[in-house]
Order: structure tokens, then sequence, then C-alpha cells
């Protein structure tokens, strides 16, 4: 039996076909599983010089399930802890506010496995998070008690001073500003005025009031990168305070802002031209005089 002559429009059909299929395999199966560690360095002038090279590991957005999410928070804990960073940040949402008419308290369970993988991530100067917006519509209390029992802190408009060799600088975290009221005045009110601040915010875009303080660097995710970003278009969906800061380095008036694109997905499993990040920050003192 003779083959048929492939057509020239079936040559085109079995190649768009391939180019989708090869298209879905990336996005769904290599992409979004293959975390990429992003090394940034950020000079602030009220930084100490005892704590020159300073170096914090600043994840975000786990949205944790055992299905897809759970296979790059794995393969994040080996790359942080061969990263040896000083610090460790979360900034928010380790589970998934349930699509539609969901459990939003059985949702917050998931919180117990992903503090339990994030556990496993060690630094010597501790992890520290803040809630996300969908941390705080399933149960916020929940998540705050599963991470803080695997030795994961939590701050909840709140400070800390991180101290080393004599220097000092503060890590601040705020209540989610898209679902609760975060008290900013309230985080700072104990922090000396000259001592350097560094705060964690879940949504990007509240560095435009957080530029208003003495804060110096403001760690925030929430946005995902856009998560699927086409060539050429802006990203399809951005949630609200995340349109503005969508992802990397910003400087918000005499604020430093970097939005972390996450480590996770929500609604679709699905990441394009947007990988899932570690961000390693180095922390240098700017030359000149404090401000």
């Amino acid at each position: 039996m003779s083959l048929l002559p492939t057509t020239r429009r079936n040559f085109i059909r079995l190649a768009a076909t391939a180019t989708v299929g090869a298209l879905a395999i990336d996005t769904t199966l290599i992409e979004p599983n293959r975390p990429r560690i992003v090394r940034k360095e950020i000079a602030l002038r009220r930084w100490p010089s005892r704590l020159e090279g300073f170096t914090i590991a600043h994840l975000s957005d786990f949205h944790y399930d055992s299905y897809c999410s759970v296979h790059p928070l794995r393969a994040a804990i080996g790359m942080v802890n061969g990263l040896r960073p000083d610090l460790i940040v979360l900034t928010g949402d380790f589970v998934s506010e349930p699509f539609l008419h969901g459990d939003r308290k059985k949702a917050a369970f998931a919180a117990e496995p992903c503090a339990e993988l994030l556990s496993q991530m060690q630094a010597p100067h501790g992890s520290w998070a803040v809630l996300g917006n969908h941390d705080v519509m399933t149960d916020a209390n929940r998540i705050i008690s599963s991470l803080q029992s695997r030795g994961i802190h939590v701050l909840v408009n709140q400070s800390v001073a991180i101290e080393r060799d004599g220097g000092r600088f503060w890590l601040s975290g705020i209540d989610d500003a898209m679902e609760r009221t975060p008290d900013l005045d309230g985080a700072l009110h104990k922090i000396p005025s000259d001592d350097p601040v560094v705060l964690l915010a879940h949504e990007p875009d509240y560095a435009d009031h957080a530029a208003r303080y003495a804060v110096d660097l403001q760690l925030s995710g929430h946005s995902h990168g856009g998560q699927i970003r086409l060539p050429l278009l802006p990203p399809l969906f951005l949630p609200p305070l995340a349109r503005k800061y969508v992802w990397g380095l910003y400087q918000v008036a005499g604020l430093t802002l970097y939005t972390n694109p996450g480590l996770g997905t929500v609604n679709i499993p699905v990441r394009m031209n947007c990988p899932p990040e570690i961000t390693l920050l180095t922390i240098r003192r700017m030359a000149g005089p404090k401000a």
C-alpha cells in the first residue's frame, strides 16, 4: 500500500498541532516546576556597614496543593539551602482560596504540608513570613499556627530586630492590604528613627503608601508576575494591588521595592514566560552619607 503524499496544508496542520502540544507541555509540566534563582544586589543608604553583604532569600505565593504547586516547592528546598542565605522571607499566599463555592476553612489545611516543606529551608537568622489575601480569606489563624509550630515566624503588624556583628536592621511585616487593615504605624512605632527597615507586604502596590514612611526596602509577591505572559503583550491578568509594580526591582520615591513572581500557580497550573523564582538579595550600603 502506497502512502499518500503529505500536502502543504497537512504539513502546516501537523506542525501547528505539534507546536501547540509542545507549548502545552512546556507551560504545564516544565516551566511551572523549574524554579530559577535570580540574584539581585540592592544598595541602601541607611544600611549598616557591619551588615555589608547580608543575604535574604525571598520566596512567595506557594498556593500549596499536592498535585501541582508542591513540585516547585520541593525543588526549591535544596536550591535555597545551597545559597546559604542569612535570612529567609516568605511573602504570603501559602494556600489558595477555593474556586467558586469551596470550603474555605478546609482549604487552609494545605498550610500544614506547605509549612512542613518550608521548614526544611534553613538560615542563621530564621524564616519570617506575612500572610497573603488567600491566607486571610481561608483561615488565617490556622495558617499562622501551622507556620509557627514549624519554626517559621509570622509578622502581623509587627517588627523584629535582626542583629549581627553589632549591626542591626528591623524586619517588619503587615497584615494583608487587600482583605484586612494593615497597621504600618503600629508596626514601626518602636523602631529608632536612624535604623533601616525591611518591610514584608504581600501586595506590591502597597509601596506607594509605605514610601511615606522610613522604610528602606519592601519585599512583596501577589502578582505572580502575570503568570501567563504572551510575547509583546502585557500580562493577561493581574490582581488588585499588583498592577503597578508587577515583577522585579522598582524605586518608589526613597523606597526600594522587589516584587517576586511567586513559586506556585493559582487558578490554572500554567506558567508562560514567567518561571517560578527564588530571589537572592544581597544588601549593601550605598556610597555616601546616611539619609
